[in-house]
């Protein structure tokens, strides 16, 4: 993962994704570089656009905020309903009361 990471890295940095800016990317987080994986990274990206992939790969979070954001909302609707049924039952209560008094 950390060699992606460090691909994704480079790329929106603006530098070439290439073996040697891998591994300094890696070295420079203390990860122990394997020659072949670093190799292997580079020429499986070559000629792959890595915004639209990134782009691709993305996972909508506006949905599910907007999910959560519905749901809080209906909760408190919930409570501000029950607070109102009770304040009406208070008041009808209060009138019968009234009329018996």
């Amino acid at each position: 993962m950390e060699y992606i990471y460090s691909a994704m890295l480079l790329h929106k940095a603006g530098q070439q994704v290439n073996e040697a800016n891998v591994k300094k990317v890696l070295e420079a987080a203390g990860v122990k570089v394997n020659d072949a994986r670093a190799k292997a990274l580079v020429a499986a990206l070559e000629g792959v656009n890595i915004d639209e992939a990134i782009e691709k790969a993305a996972v909508p979070v506006a949905p599910v905020a907007q999910a959560a954001e519905a749901k809080a909302e209906s909760k408190v609707d919930e409570k501000k309903k029950a607070e109102e049924e009770k304040k009406g039952e208070e008041q009808a209560a209060a009138g019968l009361g009234a009329l018996f008094g």
